[in-house]
Parts: structure tokens; C-alpha cells; sequence
């Protein structure tokens, strides 16, 4: 079957004469991707979605699931993202995924003044960075809306300690003309990619509730000025989705990855979740088998495998079409024309495509220039943010 799908999706390529490597996007997939996420976000229905803009750059593909998911959440990591963001969702709620260095703070402020009141919750993770920000709010006569992020167990930053946390709400609660608290961010990737010998996932998850449990609580009894009904308390990602629709302590859930479902994203709780990205790229020769400079001798032995050049390669993804596609690994990667081995009798040619798969969308996505979204054998171009 996957012999024909991806023979399916060459032969329509070349129809529309689209010869240089594409990203592709399976509509068909993607949907089925979304109706299962719906499902179970219905059965949760405390959780807000919020979409991890990294992980689905492009703005057209963000549209579809905005209006998929009925949500104008958006976790970003990226300053120039930010921008394009802002632009086409005017009223979104956006949540920076990261800390941002006080430099980019400012620049996006001053090269921005248009978005002075844009909804955006700036990630802080120490109390010298929050006193940066601080510090400039005071400068700038602004309010800005401070999401703490907690170590709940990734142990990648963040507030560690009960300690740190109430020096950092201690002072927001001081500063309420400049600084107001929106909240908490715990990312708990580590839940479902821990091997089990170590600790088993749903006790690891257990574990990092508990600690976000613990400082929801603390804002709630010792911090009562702070608090309101609508602290945005966001965990989660792909790794750790099936856990929190289950049960979670988060009002706030972020996911993107999984709905095209790279292959880091290949969990047990995923399961149900296809493949729904490739890249396809153009072979440019063919050869009956490698040989391999400076060692003729090798080319008396018998060959299992035909040499394919490609248009492009060594991206972060791995060759699943033809089955059995991989580099050769001694001749080397290459990114402008990569040698790949092929079962010698396989029928595919110069002109026909080869596929890969990505492992992580982040990375990829922003590599090309548009997405071609393929849907009833026909390619639509959707831009990416390429920056």
C-alpha cells in the first residue's frame, strides 16, 4: 500500500510538473489527525487548545486549525513568527514559549509600536530576567503580562523551588502598574520519552502534576491579589497529550507536532495519529550500483542495492520510499546531491521521486518555502514562515 500511495503522489507531481524537492502535506490525513484530537479534547473540556506555531509555520495551515479547533491560542517561540502572527490574528492570545532575551523584548516593542497592546504573555523563568523586563516596562510606561515557567520535572530551567517562585510573584504583586501575572507554563516532554526502566510514564506525568498542582496552590492561598479565574496555567505538548485530556491540573493545552506527525512523534499514545508529512524529492541520475572513489576493487563484489542522486538531502528526516532507501554509509551525506541506496530491482527512475519522512516538523517546515498541500490528486501552494 505505501508502494502506491507515494507512486500515486509521484506520478501527480510530474503531471504538474512540480520538479524540485516539495514538502507535502496530506490534507486527507491531516484531517483525520484533527477529528481524532477533537474527540478527545471534547472529553475534556477544561483544556483549551493552543497551537504551537513552531511546529506548524505556516500561516495558512494555522488558519485551518484556528478554525478547526475554534481557538486563537498560540504558543510561539520565534520573534519574526511572533510578527506574522500578530498580523493575521489581531485578537489571538499568544503565549511565548520560551524566555526571550530583554534585547528582543525591546526591539519587537520599538520596531512594533503598532502591537503595544497585542495579548501576549511573556515567558520569564528567572527573577534577574523578570527585573530586566521590569525595567523596561517602567522605561516604556508599559503593562506587560509576565507566565512563569515552572520546572515540573524536564529540569531544562525554570522556577525549581517554592522559594523562586514567591520572589517572582512577590514582585509582580509589588510592580502592578507594569507587571501582571497571566500565569504558569510547565512543559513536561520528559513524561513519555523517559525509558521505562527508569520511570514509567504515567508516574512521571503523576509526579510532574503534583508539582504544578503545588504552585497553582501557592498563587491561590499566598498570593490571593494575584489571583483570578483566568491564569492561563499551560502544559503539555505532543508527547504528553493523551495524559492531560485524561486528567490534568492545566486549563491550558499545547500540541502541534503531532497533527502532521513527524517521527519523534512516534509514541504508543499516538498511535492513532498517521504520517501526514513527506518530503519528495526529484532523482536526478541512477546508477547500477555505488562505487566508491579510490576503491575499484569493491565494485567486483556482487551489489544489492542501485545509487540514486537526489535533488537536495540530508535533511532531518529519514527515506521511506522506495522501502528499503537509505544513505550509503560510506560515501557521505550531502545536501545538494545525496547518494541514496535502492533495492536494485526497483522499477523507480531519473524523473520519479523519492520520499522522506521528516522527524520533527520545527525544523523542517521552515526549511522550504511553501507547502503543497495535496488533496484529490492536485497540489495547493500555502506560503510557510521561512525566517
Amino acid at each position: 500500500m505505501l508502494d502506491e500511495y507515494f507512486e500515486q503522489i509521484s506520478h501527480d507531481l510530474k503531471t504538474q510538473q512540480l520538479a524540485v524537492p516539495r514538502l507535502i502535506l496530506d490534507q486527507a490525513l491531516l484531517q483525520k489527525n484533527i477529528q481524532y484530537v477533537q474527540r478527545k479534547l471534547s472529553v475534556a473540556q477544561h483544556l483549551k487548545p493552543r497551537l504551537v506555531v513552531k511546529s506548524l509555520a505556516s500561516l495558512d495551515l494555522l488558519k485551518l486549525l484556528s478554525e478547526s479547533f475554534q481557538t486563537e491560542r498560540f504558543m510561539v517561540f520565534h520573534l519574526p513568527q511572533l510578527i506574522s502572527l500578530v498580523e493575521d490574528f489581531p485578537e489571538a492570545d499568544i503565549l511565548l514559549g520560551k524566555p526571550m532575551p530583554i534585547h528582543a523584548v525591546i526591539s519587537f516593542y520599538k520596531e512594533n509600536s503598532q502591537y503595544k497592546n497585542v495579548n501576549i504573555q511573556w515567558l520569564v523563568d528567572t527573577k534577574t530576567r523578570l527585573n530586566q523586563y521590569l525595567n523596561f516596562a517602567q522605561q516604556e510606561k508599559l503593562r506587560l503580562q509576565i507566565n512563569i515557567e515552572i520546572d515540573v520535572g524536564l529540569h531544562r530551567g525554570g522556577v525549581a523551588s517554592d522559594e523562586d517562585l514567591a520572589d517572582m510573584l512577590s514582585l509582580i504583586q509589588q510592580n502592578p502598574e507594569y507587571l501582571t501575572l497571566s500565569g504558569l507554563m510547565g512543559y513536561d516532554a520528559h513524561v513519555n520519552k523517559l525509558p521505562k526502566i527508569i520511570k514509567k510514564a504515567d508516574k512521571a506525568f503523576e509526579e510532574s502534576q503534583e508539582i504544578y498542582f503545588k504552585y497553582i496552590e501557592m498563587i491561590r492561598t499566598q498570593y490571593p491579589s494575584l489571583w483570578h479565574e483566568q491564569l492561563c496555567f499551560n502544559g503539555g505538548g505532543s508527547p504528553s497529550f493523551c495524559f492531560h485530556v485524561k486528567h490534568s491540573v492545566c486549563n491550558d493545552l499545547s500540541f502541534g507536532s503531532m497533527l502532521v506527525k513527524p517521527s519523534d512523534f512516534d509514541l504508543d499514545d499516538l498511535a492513532p495519529i498517521q504520517a501526514a508529512l513527506w518530503i519528495a524529492s526529484p532523482v536526478l541520475k541512477e546508477l547500477p550500483y555505488t562505487e566508491l572513489p579510490g576503491m575499484p576493487f569493491l565494485n567486483k563484489f556482487p551489489h544489492k542495492n542501485k545509487a540514486l542522486f537526489i535533488y537536495g538531502g540530508y535533511w532531518l528526516a529519514d527515506y521511506v520510499y522506495p522501502i528499503g532507501s537509505h544513505p550509503h554509509p560510506l560515501y557521505g551525506r550531502s545536501s545538494n546531491q545525496e547518494l541514496v541506496n535502492v533495492p536494485k530491482n526497483h522499477p523507480i527512475k531519473v524523473d520519479d521521486f523519492v520520499f522522506l519522512r521528516p522527524s520533527q516538523s520545527e525544523s523542517i517546515i521552515p526549511q522550504f518555502s511553501h507547502l503543497w498541500v495535496y488533496q484529490d490528486r492536485h497540489f495547493v501552494k500555502w506560503s510557510t514562515f521561512r525566517e
